[in-house]
């Protein structure tokens, strides 16, 4: 076959990395393995939602409600914003492909603090705009006064992960605030707050009340991590009615499942129960931390589900120490690991071989 009979693609898919998602652990002498590589949640459905799901997909010969208007009005009722201020997609993440590929195009830049969700990097390549990514600062934070130097007029999208995913840390109010106000009101500032319920932190920035007097400020939460919901795929953003308007015209036609909208919506109604038992992984992530850090490990606060093991070049031989052990990570190669709060008897596995390490 010549050059000529080849199929062609963009020229921006050329340097895409797959998604890695978390791998799965591994053992073969019979003893319990957990996965820790994938920030989900360890506890069954919440009361309702198995129900909810099951009497859904008694109907799976039909179409789901496109506009996902129940889950709309019930998230529109839980945060005190109007139905024209919400869009729901496969995931949060889904939401953010939407939303650059209404923003972005060649020539573009987005800036996100670096390291972050590693999506950031796929979902800005794949609109063929270009990834700025600015350094953490040593404990892990955002670093807003070089976010805020890396600003040009080419800039489109701000990405703003708050608990930042894999390192932990918050943003706070002031310096989100602080932030925005130097950022151009033509450009559009994305708070993805996909672990918002693990916060403890009383001087948290919260989406949900910031978008409101600033028409530039998107909000991203997600079902898949406190709510359990991860294999359903649902998400949502939160924005002023131009935004949104933007995001569902990108939207894929019937994408999330009627399944998956009956089980939010029952979700939101076991709050109750969903808070207790995030309270209990607040609890044992707490415990994990201390851990660490007396075993002499020096990791950064974390208001998230998870724990960040900052071990540079090491990063492949630890996970694969903890894999030995039936505890699956998720590596960063060079960087670093992270590691989920699950239950208790994982978590005790994965201290027992982050105590050995260092030892």
């Amino acid at each position: 076959m010549t050059p000529e009979d080849e199929v062609r693609f963009r020229a921006c898919l050329d340097d895409v990395a797959a998604y890695k998602p978390g791998r799965p652990p591994e053992r073969t002498d019979g003893r319990p393995t957990y996965k820790l590589s994938s920030n989900e949640n360890p506890y069954p459905p919440l009361p309702g939602v198995l129900a909810a799901a099951m009497e859904a997909a008694a109907n799976m010969n039909r179409y789901p409600d496109m506009g996902a208007l129940e889950l709309l009005e019930a998230l529109s009722e839980r945060f005190g914003v109007p139905v024209t201020d919400l869009a729901v997609g496969t995931g949060s993440v889904a939401v953010l492909y939407h939303l650059l590929q209404a923003a972005c195009g060649e020539g573009d830049e987005v800036v996100y603090a670096w390291r972050s969700f590693e999506a950031y990097p796929i979902a800005v390549q794949l609109t063929g705009a270009t990834s700025v990514q600015v350094p953490l600062t040593e404990d892990a934070r955002h670093d807003f006064k070089a976010m805020e130097a890396a600003l040009t007029d080419r800039t489109r999208v701000v990405l703003v992960c708050t608990p930042n995913n894999p390192t932990g840390p918050v943003v706070r109010r002031d310096e989100l605030l602080a932030f925005l106000d130097v950022v151009p009101r033509n450009v559009l500032v994305v708070l993805d707050e996909a672990y918002r319920e693990f916060i403890r932190e009383p001087e948290t920035v919260d989406g949900a009340e910031v978008y409101r007097d600033r028409p530039n400020v998107v909000v991203l939460r997600t079902f898949s991590k406190a709510y359990g919901l991860a294999g359903f795929r649902i998400g949502y953003a939160i924005a002023h009615p131009p935004i949104v308007a933007a995001i569902r015209k990108c939207a894929l036609p019937f994408g999330v499942s009627q399944i998956a909208q009956s089980a939010a919506i029952a979700s939101l109604e076991a709050e109750d129960e969903l808070l207790e038992r995030v309270d209990a992984l607040v609890t044992e992530r707490t415990r994990v931390v201390a851990e660490l850090r007396a075993a002499g490990w020096d990791v950064p606060e974390t208001h998230a589900n998870f724990v960040w093991m900052p071990l540079g070049g090491e990063t492949l031989a630890f996970a694969e120490a903890a894999q030995a052990e039936g505890v699956s990570v998720r590596p960063f190669p060079g960087d670093g690991a992270r590691v989920t709060i699950g239950e208790r008897e994982a978590n005790d596995l994965f201290l027992d071989v982050a105590r050995s390490w260092r030892q």
